[in-house]
Order: structure tokens, then C-alpha cells, then sequence
């Protein structure tokens, strides 16, 4: 099952390597749809007549899009109505979803070794730095290898 798991990240990542650089892609601030009209000197009744609604029925999907509020459906429709593909995905703020999990396993294998010193120093019983961070590290290793659920807590 852990092998499966980690084969699907990698294939995940594998599926977003295309994508790499796209996060820093700012929506300008009307909102694609009026962008790429008004570049290509569309108006809103012709993007309308190609959506089959309103120029105000245009409008308000424009508004809607810049108010983070429009459906993935509608986007499509767009799209297709633009002679453009719509794409549409999540990319792991780490860069991959490899460092993510790694990110993660780390992080509560830090609290669990912490947790775990610090109940020995109070019986006078602590480790030493060097002993803390290898104890984290191999945490670290075990809790992604088997894909911890608790990760995610």
C-alpha cells in the first residue's frame, strides 16, 4: 500500500512538472476574461453571442471571475467560447508533492522527539542536540515511508 501511495505522488508530480513557474502567475486585476477580450478587441456582446447570453450576462461573468466567484463550468464554457482550453490544477506551494509530504513528516516528527525530550528532562534524563536532530531524522524517514495520516492533523 505505501509503495502504491508514493508511486502516485510521483506520478502526480510528473503530471504537474508542465506546470512548474505557473504559481507565480498573477490574475490581473479585472480578471482574465476581460484581459484576453479587450486584448483581442472583443467586445462583451461578442463574447455574449458566442456564450449565447446577454452583454450583460457577459459582464457579470467577467465580474464574477474577478470576485473569485465563478464556477469551473462557466470557465470552461469561456474557454471554449474564446478558442482557448481552460486549465485548471493545484500546484504544491513546496514545489512537489515529494517536499510536501516531506515537509509534513518532518514537522511532526519534530514534535513527537520534542515532546519525547522533554518528558525526559524532567527526569534528568534529555539528549544531546546532535542526538535530538538524528532522532528527528530517522522519525522523519519512518512517518513518510509510511505515509502517517497523522501528518495531516
Amino acid at each position: 500500500m505505501r509503495n502504491q501511495k508514493k508511486l502516485i505522488l510521483e506520478q502526480l508530480d510528473r503530471k504537474l512538472e508542465p506546470l512548474k513557474g505557473a504559481e507565480i502567475i498573477q490574475m490581473p486585476t479585472k480578471g482574465w476574461i476581460h484581459s484576453i477580450r479587450t486584448a483581442l478587441n472583443m467586445t462583451l456582446l461578442q463574447l455574449g453571442s458566442r456564450l449565447n447570453i446577454t452583454k450583460q450576462g457577459a459582464r457579470k461573468l467577467e465580474e464574477s471571475e474577478s470576485s473569485e466567484s465563478i464556477t469551473i463550468r462557466s470557465l470552461k464554457e469561456i474557454g471554449n467560447a474564446l478558442d482557448m482550453k481552460f486549465v485548471y490544477g493545484f500546484i504544491p506551494k513546496t514545489g512537489s508533492f515529494e517536499k510536501m509530504v516531506e515537509q509534513k513528516s518532518r514537522q511532526l516528527a519534530t514534535k513527537i522527539v520534542l515532546r519525547t525530550n522533554q518528558n525526559m528532562l524532567l527526569e534528568d534524563q534529555g539528549n544531546s542536540k546532535d542526538q535530538i536532530e538524528l532522532a528527528i531524522h530517522e522519525l522523519t524517514l519512518e512517518i513518510k515511508r509510511e505515509m502517517r495520516r497523522s501528518i495531516w492533523d
